[in-house]
């Protein structure tokens, strides 16, 4: 391999001669060989639009070269276009500050526009601190770039998948709105309702998780820009700030101000936090349907057996003709990790001290992991499970004929002790619920049949 020589304020260090970064991104990855999680490509994407956001807005106020912000424009474009990857090589486990992730941005958007200011003939060259990070700070730019990068995956990634899950549950719900089923609280039989009303409940989940997501997502446009190092936003214009945010609000056609308390911005990450409780929300109801799907497709004959999921592959490798609810596993295995990740972000969002945070990658990797987790996990639920499911028609009626909590409906009749005298007859006898109600001489077969009907016990009559 060959080497090139660089430099930074440390002294001189060899970097692969192919590779785009400079001195400081080649010590961090010296530094810091821990682990196997890269900064994820999609802040430094975010990063790029930074980048691009400002050069522009420095060269409004006077304080960049049309040369010079051309050249870092059209650097930052390779970078936004996926050209360039395999010249971001750093580790999350870096400085907290996210320090050496924003000086590798900076080094390699400058080693591309030198490149193409040469192709220009132009003698001009692009500094990765005095040109590229321009009125800025790694400490006002690595929680621009997380913020923007959170909102894009929530926006492009997260809301299509859920959007489509709780589309295809609110379809299912429609269908199968006439077939009456009994219902269970505790895991033991209750009152019925109807298929349709059991999915319907999951459908809501998803639209309420929907609505906080949205919700707590907007808090995500107050960008930390214009802070620069401690929140004083020294050796940035006054109006670099707002500039920058409405530029990276027409790149990226999201709504981004600069906040209005830099001091926080720095300091504080509540709104990841605010953020990734929605997440957790949606965690939980995903636990919730994916877990009741599976007990409702147990079986296929020593369980519920009520619904019918689709087999995507063998369940075992010693059991044929075995099926398992692969889908609903894998999914319930997502939420743990989401779970795990909402602890990890509380905590680290905590660390603040006095002007900065330092705790900044482990916040955007968590959430951004749980982001992507969630919305593959739905997008392959739903495509692979959800669309799938149908009734088992036979079983949803043996089930609903043989309970004992249809007896609730003749509380209004003979009484609630009366009506449980009969329950426990019937489940001491092993007799049917009729035949129990009959030996009582409470009433009559006519009243019984009158009275017990399920289709009368899925909706309220007063």
């Amino acid at each position: 391999m060959s080497f090139r020589i660089e430099h930074d304020t440390i002294g001189e260090i060899k970097v692969p001669a192919e590779k785009y970064w400079g001195a400081q991104t080649e010590r961090s990855r010296q530094n810091f060989p821990v682990g196997k999680e890269k900064m994820p490509i999609e802040v430094i994407v975010a990063f790029a639009h930074l980048k691009k956001a400002a050069a522009i807005s420095n060269n409004s106020l006077g304080k960049l070269s049309d040369v010079k912000k051309d050249a870092i424009v059209h650097a930052c474009d390779r970078v936004i276009n996926r050209e360039l990857d395999e010249h971001f090589p750093l580790v999350v486990w870096q400085t907290g500050s996210g320090t050496q992730s924003n000086m590798n941005v900076n080094e390699v958007i400058s080693f591309v526009a030198n490149d193409y200011l040469k192709e220009q003939g132009s003698d001009e060259v692009v500094h990765p601190n005095d040109d590229v990070n321009k009125s800025q700070s790694s400490n006002d730019t690595y929680p621009t770039a997380m913020y923007v990068a959170l909102s894009q995956a929530i926006h492009d990634k997260l809301m299509p998948s859920l959007i489509k899950l709780h589309d295809t549950l609110s379809e299912k719900s429609e269908k199968f709105k006439d077939i009456i089923k009994i219902g269970r609280t505790h895991l033991q039989d209750a009152t019925p309702l109807t298929l349709g009303q059991e999915i319907s409940g999951w459908s809501y989940m998803l639209e309420k998780s929907k609505e906080f997501i949205e919700e707590s997502s907007k808090q995500l446009e107050n960008l930390a820009i214009g802070g620069t190092a401690v929140g004083t936003g020294i050796n940035a214009h006054p109006e670099f700030g707002g500039m920058v945010a409405s530029q990276l609000s027409k790149q990226t056609g999201l709504d981004f101000i600069s906040s209005p308390n830099k001091f926080h911005a720095l300091s504080s990450y509540d709104e990841v936090v605010y953020v990734h409780g929605a997440l957790k929300a949606l965690a939980g109801d995903l636990m919730k349907i994916a877990n009741d799907i599976r007990w409702l497709a147990s079986g296929p004959r020593a369980g519920l057996a009520e619904i019918e999921i689709p087999a995507n592959e063998p369940g075992s490798s010693i059991m044929p003709g075995k099926v398992n609810p692969t889908q609903s596993e894998m999914l319930t295995m997502v939420v743990a990790q989401v779970m795990g990740n909402d602890a990890t972000v509380g905590f680290s969002s905590s660390q603040g001290n006095f002007e900065l945070n330092v705790f900044k990658p482990v916040i955007l990797y968590n959430t951004l992991q749980s982001i992507y987790l969630l919305a593959d996990g739905m997008s392959s639920f739903n495509d692979n499970c959800a669309v799938g499911i149908e009734p088992i028609k036979e079983n949803i009626e043996k089930y609903l004929n043989n309970s004992l909590m249809l007896v609730t409906a003749l509380n209004p009749h003979i009484g609630y002790e009366n009506a449980a005298k009969i329950a426990k007859s019937a489940h001491a006898k092993g007799i049917t619920l009729k035949e129990s109600a009959l030996d009582s001489g409470l009433l009559t077969e006519a009243e019984f049949d009158e009275w017990i009907k399920p289709e009368d016990m899925i909706q309220s009559k007063e």
